[in-house]
């Protein structure tokens, strides 16, 4: 490395080779820098670079281009510059010498396949189980690794945004595909970097920002679906924001399945003189719906609402070499449901509201980089169901704007009231420390953890991350990590017909081991691994079997069940496999195919009782086995002078993405199915005009053995940049 005076205000670092040290380019911080003769802009990684990735959750690069979703194990140091992946671990690390492997989304593989909402965009990762109610994100349970929907915790820019009523309500979002940069998923326990509700994973979305600029989105389809949607982006000096909104709505295609949703979304960032950086976001949602079968069969005509807010506020800083981001976030949710639309038998209201408060720091010194900090996080419910019960005098009117009726006039607000409520509080603090070694990385850390909810103790949840980073390419991981998950308000109050909450419920414990090798060379890459998880006072509603007989000892039918919420030990293995291929690398854009890309999920269980049942609502449903094969291409393409192309509508190109998803799930009614979907579309330089097709081959299918799900379904818009 060889420096010269360039004139400019920084100097210049001229890279003649590389050396093959993982620390090279460290020293080129916040100065130009030139490979060859290639000149780029290095991001800081001690002070931009964080910055940005802990503003947005995640991976950063230098061009301000996404990593392709398989390239977490790159063999080129100079792509690798800029990703400073903070999902992993606390201090940022490029992902090229990252001691825990993450698979990304990006932009680019979200507008291939036609995703139309984050539900839609994690179906395409193997590990990740989306079972579906409705269509189009609405009723959607997310889990990954075989795990349940309430144990992933989803961040949106680094923010934690899970409910801690239940996980059913997790996937709303204010969002629409549309306003996602990427989205990033962490497999298994991850309590050490992002708290106790890491059981099983980790999913974050990031968003996009841009400068300027303006995009608005119409489309109708089938069913009596509409769609549109809005996006504005500004700056003014030191400050930039965007702005999101939309609206959806269809007639549904199956039986009481009909819904709404209207979103908005903000977010902004200010840059001081003294190059600290303040991002803030805020979202609203609303979304109600016909709930077919949601919670039992028993009912056909279920109907629900959910509504929600959330802010978040975040500083990043530094002084001298310590790096400090102090953060505050806020969400509530609204829920309204009905176990007969229109009803009020069965009919109950939810408020939920999560405050939090925390902070990362992180330095780097000579024995690597150390990060800690601290988060106070409370959690409560005010409930015409769920929680303890109040005196009357401290009964609250219920709020939202929704009605008692799903929707017809009559206002609920006067008659009824939240009589009972629960809360929480979880403090917990880390230390962790990352240290690379030649082509070695480690990562050790701890998380302790308090919850008022359980007692007054302090308890510990140590991990431990590897990783070797060959220069031909290569790459292995292993980790070991443990975790705790609270039980949600619904785990221990929720009553009714048939269903009967514990308040006695132990949180779930996960200790976790993991091992992978991924290989990366040029237009091609793969990875395989596998995990074994033991997990301990796990959570599942089920029937007992001395409970399911009479005094006589006979069999009592099924409708006069109930289930109840218990605690098991699983002992959880699995193993996983994924392969890309990237043509136009090689042969450059005028090869017609973009990316072929393959995975396979295969996982397992066994379940230990202390108590024997008849019956499980979630345990013993898991997808055993999961394909996903996608491939995307240009059909034709229409090129005219770089001039012009802003005024020739011709430019552009036919473009067709392609996704088969098939899923292998246990349980008793669950048959196997395989989903093909594609997406035809011409792609302008300011505007696109697009087609998608679900389920082409019109598959009979159901993610719930009782909810038959749609066949073919067709949906048509254009979107317009200005």
């Amino acid at each position: 490395m060889k420096c010269k005076n360039s004139g400019t205000r920084h100097p210049v670092f001229v890279f003649r080779h590389f050396a093959g040290k993982r620390w090279s380019l460290f020293a080129a911080m916040g100065r130009e820098v030139k490979i060859g003769v290639l000149s780029v802009a290095t991001l800081t990684v001690a002070t931009a670079a964080w910055a940005s990735s802990v503003r947005h959750g995640g991976l950063v690069s230098v061009a301000g281009e996404a990593t392709s979703s398989d390239s977490t194990s790159l063999a080129d140091d100079a792509l690798a510059l800029g990703e400073a992946s903070v999902i992993a671990q606390h201090a940022p690390l490029p992902a090229a010498v990252a001691a825990r492997q993450v698979m990304t989304f990006t932009r680019s593989d979200i507008a291939a396949a036609g995703a139309r909402s984050i539900n839609d965009i994690v179906k395409l990762c193997a590990a990740v189980d989306v079972r579906q109610r409705g269509p189009h994100g609405v009723q959607t349970d997310i889990s990954v690794g075989g795990g349940t929907f309430d144990q992933v915790t989803v961040l949106l820019n680094g923010i934690n945004i899970t409910s801690p009523h239940t996980g059913h309500l997790t996937a709303d979002f204010p969002l629409s595909a549309d306003d996602i940069e990427r989205v990033e998923m962490l497999e298994g326990a991850a309590a050490r970097s992002h708290g106790t509700t890491a059981f099983t994973g980790v999913i974050n979305i990031v968003t996009r920002q841009e400068h300027k600029g303006a995009q608005v989105r119409a489309a109708g389809g089938m069913y009596g679906y509409a769609d549109a949607g809005m996006r504005l982006s500004g700056t003014a000096g030191r400050a930039s924001g965007h702005l999101s909104g939309g609206y959806t709505r269809s007639d549904g295609a199956t039986d009481n399945s009909a819904f709404q949703s209207a979103r908005i979304f903000g977010q902004g960032s200010i840059t001081t003189r003294s190059g600290a950086v303040i991002d803030a976001q805020l979202g609203y949602s609303f979304k109600p719906f016909e709930a077919n079968t949601f919670y039992g069969s028993a009912s056909q005509d279920q109907w629900e609402s959910n509504e929600r807010w959330m802010g978040a506020v975040r500083l990043s800083t530094s002084a001298g070499g310590l790096h400090v981001a102090p953060s505050v976030s806020w969400n509530r949710w609204y829920d309204h449901y009905q176990w007969h639309k229109d009803s009020p038998a069965g009919e109950n209201f939810h408020q939920v509201d999560t405050y939090s408060l925390g902070v990362d720091n992180w330095v780097e010194w000579q024995a690597g980089r150390t990060a800690f900090g601290a988060e106070m996080r409370h959690e409560g419910i005010l409930s015409t169901k769920l929680g303890e019960p109040l005196e009357e005098s401290a009964w609250e009117p219920v709020g939202g704007i929704s009605d008692c009726t799903g929707g017809t006039g009559e206002d609920a607000h006067t008659a009824r009231f939240y009589q009972y409520a629960a809360e929480r509080t979880n403090y917990s603090a880390y230390l962790e420390h990352n240290v690379i070694l030649g082509q070695w990385t480690f990562s050790a850390g701890v998380l302790a953890n308090l919850n008022t909810a359980l007692d007054s103790h302090w308890r510990f949840y140590p991990g431990v991350d590897a990783a070797w980073h060959g220069h031909s390419g290569w790459a292995v991981y292993a980790s070991w990590n443990m975790g705790l998950r609270m039980p949600t308000f619904t785990d221990l109050y929720y009553s009714g017909t048939g269903i009967e909450g514990t308040r006695d419920l132990k949180p779930e414990r996960t200790n976790d081991v993991s091992l992978k090798a991924a290989y990366s060379v040029g237009a091609f890459s793969a990875d395989a691994g596998a995990f074994y998880s033991h997990k301990t006072d796990m959570i599942d509603w089920v029937v007992y079997a001395d409970e399911a007989v009479d005094a006589d000892g006979m069999p009592l039918p099924a409708a006069d069940w109930t289930y109840r919420s218990g605690n098991y030990t699983l002992e959880h293995y699995g193993v996983r496999v994924n392969a890309a291929f990237h043509p136009q690398r090689l042969w450059g854009e005028r090869f017609p195919i973009r990316k072929i890309a393959v995975q396979y999920a295969w996982t397992d269980q066994d379940i230990s009782r202390s108590r024997a049942i008849v019956a499980s609502k979630y345990a013993m449903e898991i997808v055993r086995q999961k394909w996903v094969i996608t491939a995307d291409g240009t059909l034709f393409r229409h090129d005219a002078p770089q001039q012009a192309r802003h005024r020739d509508w011709r430019c552009g190109r036919m473009a067709l993405a392609l996704s088969y998803r098939w899923n292998d799930r246990t349980g008793s009614g669950n048959e196997s199915y395989g989903i093909l979907n594609a997406r035809l579309a011409w792609e302008g330089q300011r505007f696109s005009i697009f087609a998608d097709a679900d389920n082409v081959l019109g598959t009979s299918y159901r993610d719930f053995s009782y909810i038959p799900q749609p066949g073919f379904w067709l949906t048509a818009g254009i979107s317009l940049k200005f």
